[in-house]
């Protein structure tokens, strides 16, 4: 669309051109099938084939959450909250004895307390004990959640934990910590393609042309991804990975 502006101020007999692309692109970015096929290139790449493990510790990445700040009343759960609950749960059934909430907060991005600390608050809601959290509150990055979390695991002499976070995001996480020589067993949540989605625009010719039409929420998913696919390759390229 710069372009086409760009060539809109020439007067260029080519300005359809770039036009015609931008809606190509728009359309099929926000179609279901390849949206969700994107999306499934990311997330399914390490769903648990069996029951996860026992482990030392269950570690929760950060992105959870949006600060009490007026009016909120209380701590908000953004759509990653999946990671809180699905921690609290693997600590209720037993998983692991310490959980440990890793991230901090960017001041110009949402302020107020770390977020470790809101992940903490609702862990306790949660069921789990004070006790047995432990708080990585200033992480801001992904690879600054697997170096201060190897320092917390570091002296309590523990190195083997479930790593809880987005499925989508879990690819890059895992490299990331195994890279810190963290024993990381991979228990990813916030699924956005299931099964279910996947057989939806199947069920009749109406959904299956509804599935068709772009949407949103669509664009969004393929945004995510390519985000997370640029996100592998700067890590790598700055050797986190």
């Amino acid at each position: 669309m710069v372009v086409a502006l760009i060539l809109w101020w020439q007067y260029s007999r080519w300005l359809p051109v770039p036009i015609f692309f931008a809606l190509v692109i728009l359309l099929v970015s926000s179609n279901n099938f390849v949206a969700n096929s994107l999306v499934q290139t990311l997330e399914w790449q390490h769903i648990p084939k069996t029951e996860l493990p026992q482990a030392q510790a269950i570690v929760i990445l950060g992105g959870t959450t949006r600060s009490a700040a007026k009016p909120r009343p209380e701590v908000d759960l953004r759509e990653q909250g999946d990671r809180i609950l699905y921690g609290a749960q693997l600590y209720r059934q037993g998983k692991a004895p310490v959980v440990i909430a890793s991230g901090g907060r960017i001041p110009w991005r949402g302020g107020g307390a770390p977020e470790s600390a809101d992940m903490a608050e609702i862990l306790k809601l949660l069921g789990v004990p004070e006790s047995a959290i432990m708080q990585d509150p200033t992480s801001l990055n992904t690879y600054e959640n697997a170096v201060n979390v190897k320092q917390i695991l570091a002296k309590r002499g523990i190195n083997q934990v479930l790593l809880v976070t987005s499925a989508m995001h879990m690819p890059r996480a895992l490299q990331i910590f195994l890279r810190q020589g963290i024993e990381a067993i991979p228990a990813p949540t916030d699924f956005l393609v299931t099964e279910l989605e996947l057989e939806e625009p199947k069920v009749s010719p109406q959904a299956t042309l509804l599935s068709l039409l772009p949407t949103a929420d669509q664009l969004d998913k393929t945004t995510r991804v390519i985000k997370e696919y640029i996100g592998t390759v700067v890590y790598r390229l700055r050797g986190w990975l």
